[in-house]
This record gives C-alpha cells, structure tokens and sequence, in this order.
C-alpha cells in the first residue's frame, strides 16, 4: 500500500523515491493527478539533479485544448517498495503521477484537510505491463 494525505489546498499528496544516475534515492511529495495519464512529471531542475537520460520529445494536449511540447527522460521511481522504470516528462510544475503509474490501483481518499488518501493494489487487475 502506499499513503499519502489531503493538503490544505484538497491535492492527493504522496511522497515518491526517485533513483539518481548513481542510483541514490530522492524523496519529493507529489501531486496524484488523475487528469494525466502519463506516468511521472517533474520540473526541469529536479531531472538535472538526478541526471536522468533523455529519451525523447514528447506533445501532449493541455485541459485547456492548447498543445505544448517537452523533453522525456527515463527514470527509476520506488513504486510500491519496487523499482520500476518509467518515462518522466519534464514540466514547470509540483512533481505530478499519472493514471499510468497509477494504474492496477484502487485508490480511496478522504476529501479534506490532511484526509487520508490510500493506494492499494487491485487484486484482479495487472499492475503495469
């Protein structure tokens, strides 16, 4: 399982490892965005520092109907106390999971200031491919 809160501004929060190129873990809160089916979005100086390798340009359409494109590098997030390899794009913004990185999971919250928000494996769904 993996725990998290509700932050004073109602944003699913949970505290993710990130493995550097040396393969030195990081720890940051991020954001559970359920509108992003990505898999991890972190800001540019955060990818520096853990000197992940670029794979590739990515686009994406925004909630708003506009197209942005950004950089998409390889990372190793602990997921579950498991390493697992994942596509992280870059984005000016909080560290956000996607519903891809989330996905095999039921995920249970309480909507309030420092509510409780669980991930937990679904027993009848595969977790990632």
């Amino acid at each position: 399982m993996i725990a998290g809160i509700v932050s004073a501004n109602l944003e699913p929060i949970i505290r993710i490892s990130v493995l550097d190129s040396r393969g030195q873990t990081h720890e940051r809160d991020a954001i559970l965005d359920t509108g992003f089916n990505g898999w991890l979005c972190l800001p540019a100086e955060f990818i520096a520092m853990l000197g992940l390798n670029w794979q590739r340009v990515g686009t994406a359409i925004l909630a708003d109907g506009s197209q942005t494109v950004f950089d998409v590098y390889e990372g190793t997030v602990l997921w579950d106390n498991q390493p697992l390899t994942v596509p992280v794009d870059e984005a000016a913004s909080k560290p956000l999971v996607g519903m891809s990185l989330m996905r095999g999971y039921e995920l249970q919250l309480t909507v309030v200031e420092d509510g409780m928000l669980a991930l937990t494996k679904a027993s009848s769904e595969k977790t990632h491919p």
